[in-house]
């Protein structure tokens, strides 16, 4: 019983010093960016991408307590380490593991507060300047790097 009511106190000390705001991410793609993904990458790329720097944003922004309520970003561009899905099914000549190439991405976002007032914007790309340091085995490898360092500095920038 001693045990349980420890835990229990463990548990709601926590709970409290936890922060009391969340932020809202809503991530796209630019008009731009969509055509190219039509046209090459292949449209469930957008969803693969979004996804991981809605992830990537929310967990910074949370871990260093930016106080935004809603966080707007668009992927304006972005260049795989290794061929997609749609390019190696379009184009019999790649080779899903051993076609490398240089990737990165370019993003946008705005930061609102609670009131909806803009608190923030923030620019960033980043593209892998030599194939001598492409290392990752996944097709955005570089892109993910990118939007780990534009969720670091845009959290950064407002705090």
């Amino acid at each position: 019983m001693r045990i349980a009511n420890i835990a229990i106190s463990t548990v709601a000390g926590l709970l409290m010093a936890a922060p009391a705001f969340a932020v809202t991410v809503e991530a796209g793609v630019s008009k731009e960016f969509q055509t190219k993904l039509q046209r090459d990458l292949g449209v469930r790329e957008s969803k693969v991408l979004t996804d991981s720097l809605t992830r990537k944003v929310t967990k910074v922004f949370e871990r260093k307590g930016v106080k935004a309520e809603r966080i707007v970003v668009t992927i304006e561009d972005a260049k795989p380490n290794r061929p997609t899905w749609a390019q190696t099914s379009s184009k019999p000549g790649l080779d899903a593991m051993r076609s490398v190439s240089i990737g990165g991405a370019r993003m946008t976002g705005t930061a609102y507060d609670a009131s909806g007032k803009e608190i923030g914007k923030f620019d960033y790309q980043w593209y892998e300047p030599s194939i001598e340091n492409v290392i990752g085995y996944n097709t955005w490898a570089d892109a993910y790097r990118s939007f780990d360092r534009f969720a670091d500095r845009f959290a950064d920038q407002l705090t």
